[in-house]
């Protein structure tokens, strides 16, 4: 099982929806073997992490189910509407997406997972590789080092066509970099490290 939300159906969970209820909690993400929880950026760890610990080692400890599989009026499972692995094989994609996803498959996926995340491919256009991360390392300052030199150089090492690596945002992922860059910069000016910024840099993405 790839990590994914665990709020919408075909897979939802009540452990995961009990999270959520929990403030400053904004996203709850389910892999093979670990449960990453994510929080606001104004919201204060220390406070959140019993509850948290709470929750999940009495979902553990009970044996219930942590994620319900829903049925169709027939039965059977539903799968419409199931989020498909990006990485997947299609018959339609060209010889370099297929490249593409393959090293991502066997090479990169492996170690984002062992953080706590995931990645989904999202297109290959113009030579640059249209990623979004998920999970732990989707909205850390790491994740722009992650990229940038870590999948970006592999890609580009491995496969001659690939030119960079773009990372996909959500409007909420955008609107939450926005405001923890302010937060952190107010932080910074407060301890007279740096000046205030005058423009917009980094990672290039574009919207999800």
């Amino acid at each position: 099982m790839s990590p994914r939300s665990t709020l919408a159906a075909p897979h939802p969970s009540p452990l995961a929806a009990n999270l959520m209820n929990i403030d400053g909690i904004t996203s709850v993400f389910y892999g093979v073997d670990f449960i990453t929880v994510t929080k606001a950026a104004d919201a204060n760890w220390a406070h959140i992490k019993p509850e948290v610990f709470s929750l999940i080692t009495e979902a553990v400890t009970s044996g219930a189910q942590i994620v319900n599989i829903t049925e169709n009026k027939a039965g059977e499972q539903q799968h419409e509407g199931a989020e498909e692995d990006s990485l997947a094989y299609n018959e339609d994609d060209s010889e370099v997406v297929g490249m593409i996803k393959e090293l991502l498959e066997t090479r990169i996926r492996p170690a984002i997972q062992e953080d706590g995340g995931d990645i989904d491919f999202k297109g290959f256009e113009g030579g640059m590789v249209l990623l979004k991360l998920r999970g732990a390392c989707r909205t850390c300052d790491s994740s722009t080092v992650t990229l940038k030199n870590g999948i970006e150089g592999m890609l580009m090492h491995y496969i001659e066509e690939v030119k960079g690596v773009t990372q996909v945002l959500d409007q909420e992922e955008e609107v939450a970099l926005a405001e923890f860059a302010k937060f952190e910069e107010k932080l910074q000016q407060q301890k007279g490290h740096i000046p205030a910024s005058t423009g917009k840099g980094g990672l290039d993405s574009v919207p999800g």
